[in-house]
């Protein structure tokens, strides 16, 4: 079984950002990059389709796992995760790391939507274009009385536009923290790849029973 990392926790309390309206320094009759549109835009989606005390847990999943699999670059951060151990596995064993880290991160995140709330103040600080490597957009969330909290969204182009390919949370790589984590998994195994496609079949088993379990 794959255990829970802190960091997942601090992940999840950044995510909450994503139900929160943007508000810029800049004033408003100033240009806005395509970049901070993006990450606009997918804040306020997130916002209209996935938070609401009504909406049932399974309709949440499937409304995270439409916006995860159009704005995320899911194979690219699957090769990321996997690193070295992406070139040594089959085209089989590829595409079912893809479909159960997907299905991991949707059951997962997409449960902690429906605790936020309160007054939260996102704002973008800012903006580095890294040629082609992409883009970074930092921002940050305030919210009462509490610390904090500074992201930094890694962004690539596509011919539509951007797509996510990591989110950094106070320092802290969403796609390392996945790496380090399954990677010793895959160590703990013998160095094989079905010992961890294994240990994320149990962890999604383990969630859906979660999601499914009535709550008090």
């Amino acid at each position: 079984m794959i255990s829970r990392r802190p960091f997942l926790l601090a992940a999840l309390g950044g995510i909450s950002l994503l139900v929160a309206p943007l508000r810029f320094a800049a004033a408003d009759t100033a240009p806005i990059d395509p970049a901070i549109v993006f990450v606009n835009r997918l804040a306020d989606t997130a916002m209209q389709t996935m938070v609401g005390k009504g909406v049932p847990d399974s309709e949440r999943a499937a409304r995270f796992r439409t916006l995860f699999t159009t704005e995320v670059d899911l194979a690219e951060i699957g090769r990321r995760v996997l690193g070295r151990y992406w070139r040594s596995a089959t085209p089989e064993q590829q595409q079912d790391f893809l479909r159960l880290f997907e299905d991991i991160v949707v059951l997962t995140w997409s449960t902690r939507f429906k605790d936020y709330g309160g007054d939260l103040r996102h704002t973008v600080i800012g903006l580095v274009d890294d040629g082609e490597r992409g883009l970074t957009v930092t921002s940050r969330v305030e919210r009462d009385r509490q610390q904090p909290i500074t992201l930094q969204w890694r962004l690539k182009r596509t011919e539509g536009g951007f797509r996510v390919v990591d989110l950094i949370v106070e320092g802290s790589s969403m796609a390392v923290t996945y790496q380090s984590e399954y990677a010793s998994v895959i160590r703990a195994n013998g160095d094989r790849i079905d010992g961890l496609l294994s240990a994320l079949r149990n962890k999604v088993a383990d969630l859906q029973s979660s999601s499914a379990a009535p709550r008090n």
